[in-house]
């Protein structure tokens, strides 16, 4: 069942499915954090750096999952929801959690409509709060 869904995910953004595809989307969407490149290698020791990072970029360019900068240097990625164009609209805000390192997606919490001086054009926006997490407050 596991993988018609995975088939299926991949389909719907126009992703040809290959088995590094299947088993990145298959981390990605069992993962209750963010993911980086580094996360994903230690996590598919057998797997090639480069494959997963081509793999990566495939799936960002299709808009099946977005990439976060959380200010360590570390670009952590995640998926998007079904509806997401990944656009500016679409931007949600991510707690970083300076104890754990973990990065996670608020998707109820959306950046605010700004106006910007005529001809300004947004490319790319990023919401990023920083603290500790429920987890590791408790």
């Amino acid at each position: 069942m596991q993988t018609e869904i995975l088939n299926k995910t991949l389909q719907n953004r126009s992703i040809n499915p290959t088995a590094m595809r299947l088993l990145v989307l298959d981390k990605l969407m069992n993962a209750e954090v963010a993911l980086s490149l580094a996360d994903l290698e230690i996590e598919m020791d057998q797997a090639d750096r480069i494959t997963i990072y081509r793999t990566l970029k495939t799936f960002e360019e299709n808009k099946l999952i977005h990439s976060i900068e959380d200010g360590t240097g570390s670009i952590k990625y995640a998926l998007c929801e079904s509806s997401c164009k990944c656009t500016p609209e679409f931007t949600h805000a991510h707690f970083h959690c300076n104890n754990c390192n973990q990065t996670f997606c608020l998707r109820n919490i959306h950046l605010p409509e700004i106006n910007l001086p005529k001809n300004f054009e947004v490319e790319q926006s990023s919401f990023i709060l920083k603290g500790i997490c429920d987890q590791c407050k408790s």
